[in-house]
């Protein structure tokens, strides 16, 4: 065939009105997405802008510290009505963008759980429609550069925490984001009374389930809720660790990797320390007493804990961050119960007082009723609490320890009778705790030993340590150790031992049950069970 041929088809049949409407429908479809393809990369087609140098995307070499700028970035949280006409930097996430027309664009920009108001509207000379199509194309937890005045708006803002608006002169994105995202922020932020709330009115909202938010929580902990659950538990170790130096208490740091198995039982993680059998630290036990024994008086120590166990409820964890306590006792060991009333009671004092937005945060999305707790920290013996469940009707091993229902139960009891979440319950029966543990001197059958209960359940363990080495190798092999992986912790104590005891605290305990939260996930960062390793 010739090329003249090629070049003259043969005659096309007519065309319906119908399929010639379909076919243009089709062309301005294709030329709407050519044209959102063009203000993606923040320029109209075949239009060249002037003002192209306010906004776009910050070029790496940019990002690598090319050079030592100064410039006065402003935290979102700081932005004020007072500062009314002043003109700010700030960076920050778009948590949510709204184009209003070609000429207008909203954006709200997010940092540290705070958000202002951001509006980006086409003025000559200032700010080109070009750019308020690329802002319009952001793509949602962007980060970006924002440049603009202050201004008040007349009426309240309800999408942002600040009530001003900054209006745009320059706007850079950082760093963009995924178009799509695993989850949404708006889905995982959603409390259960909205999703049934919603379900009632026929309407369905998606529910964002803990494997999902654990799996992506890089993202589930950007939301209001997480952000105040983990500014709340920095909050705590910041005052476990004020209130104990300031009693004179000082802060060790013991190792992790050790011999043998420092709580007893088989609950330990094993490894091969170089040919050598080892394991994780189920507590910094042996080595805060050991302390104790190297004249440190009192010592506390904030560091990872681990335990093997296969416990799959919702306040057990393979690891978790221990908060733990030893010191010296002169008579009696009510002396450590002193110290857990009143570094508590500070505690929940300070936190009610210094980290009110994020415990309306956390409220929001998990709605909980503030800990009751007295000035003077309850104490009730084992005994007194075996009483009142039995006066409930309720018969336990008076020699056992306490299962999870029936220490909720102990805490409705006590809630009714002296109204209060937050008690002690000391002079534990010896069969149940650890080999380490001094028992009572009128009866072996108990121990100088103490629990503390937030909400019906268990956050501390404490008593008074064995410092006689000859009855704590006889306690060690009853409770089945070789007492051959313990031996280096047994001789510091032949060497002269001042009577000492102490406590442990679970961090993530301590915040899930201020808070009200019903799973300890919720205050790990991120979880270790039987189940996860990962992220």
């Amino acid at each position: 065939m010739s090329s003249e041929a090629e070049a003259s088809p043969p005659e096309q049949p007519k065309v319906s009105k119908k399929a010639a409407k379909k076919e243009e429908a089709k062309l301005e479809k294709l030329r709407r997405r050519q044209e959102a393809s063009s203000a993606v990369a923040g320029a109209a087609p075949d239009e060249e802008d002037p003002l192209a140098g306010n906004y776009g995307e910050v070029p790496l070499p940019e990002l690598q510290s090319k050079e030592e700028v100064r410039e006065p970035y402003t935290a979102i949280g700081a932005l004020a009505e007072e500062m009314k006409d002043e003109t700010v930097v700030v960076r920050g996430r778009a948590q949510t963008i709204r184009a209003v027309g070609k000429k207008m664009a909203f954006v709200v920009v997010r940092e540290k759980g705070f958000t202002v108001q951001c509006v980006v509207t086409e003025k000559e000379g200032l700010v080109s429609r070009q750019m308020v199509k690329f802002v319009a194309s952001l793509n949602r937890e962007s980060i970006v550069d924002v440049h603009g005045s202050l201004t008040v708006p007349s009426s309240p803002i309800k999408g942002a925490t600040q009530q001003v608006e900054i209006q745009v002169s320059k706007i850079y994105c950082v760093n963009k984001a995924l178009p799509t995202l695993p989850i949404n922020l708006e889905d995982a932020a959603r409390s259960e009374a909205e999703i049934e709330k919603a379900l009632q009115a026929g309407e369905q909202l998606v529910r964002v389930n803990q494997d999902t938010r654990l799996n992506f929580r890089v993202l589930d902990i950007r939301t209001p809720a997480n952000q105040g659950i983990f500014r709340i538990q920095s909050q705590v170790g910041n005052i476990f660790r004020q209130f104990l130096l300031s009693e004179d208490f000082i802060e060790i740091h013991t190792p992790k990797l050790i011999a043998g198995s420092s709580e007893g039982g088989s609950a330990v993680f094993k490894l091969d320390y170089k040919g050598r059998p080892a394991c994780l630290a189920q507590s910094p036990q042996l080595h805060k007493q050991m302390a104790i024994c190297g004249d440190f008086g009192r010592v506390f120590e904030i560091g990872p804990v681990f335990r093997a166990e296969d416990s799959f409820t919702h306040r057990h964890l393979c690891e978790f961050t221990g908060l733990d306590v030893e010191m010296e006792i002169k008579k009696h060991y009510s002396e450590v119960m002193d110290i857990v009333d009143q570094l508590f009671v500070k505690m929940f004092d300070s936190l009610n007082a210094s980290c009110k937005k994020e415990l309306e945060a956390v409220g929001r999305q998990y709605p909980f009723e503030p800990l009751k707790y007295l000035r003077k920290t309850l104490r009730l013996t084992f005994q007194e609490g075996v009483q009142m469940l039995k006066d409930a009707g309720i018969e336990i091993d008076p020699f056992g320890d306490l299962s999870t229902e029936v220490e909720r139960k102990l805490g409705q009891l006590v809630l009714e009778k002296y109204g209060t979440e937050f008690y002690i319950l000391h002079r534990y029966p010896f069969a149940v705790r650890p080999f380490y543990t001094m028992p009572c001197y009128d009866d072996p059958a108990y121990s100088n030993s103490f629990d503390v209960f937030i909400r019906g359940e268990e956050i501390i363990s404490g008593a008074q340590r064995v410092h006689v080495p000859e009855l704590l190798t006889k306690q060690a092999e009853a409770k089945g150790i070789d007492v051959k992986t313990i031996e280096t912790y047994i001789d510091s104590f032949r060497y002269g031992a001042p009577p000492h005891g102490g406590f442990g605290v679970g961090l993530e305990r301590v915040v899930m049950l201020f808070c009200g939260l019903n799973n300890i996930r919720k205050t790990s960062l991120f979880p270790r069970d039987p189940l996860r390793i990962s992220p």
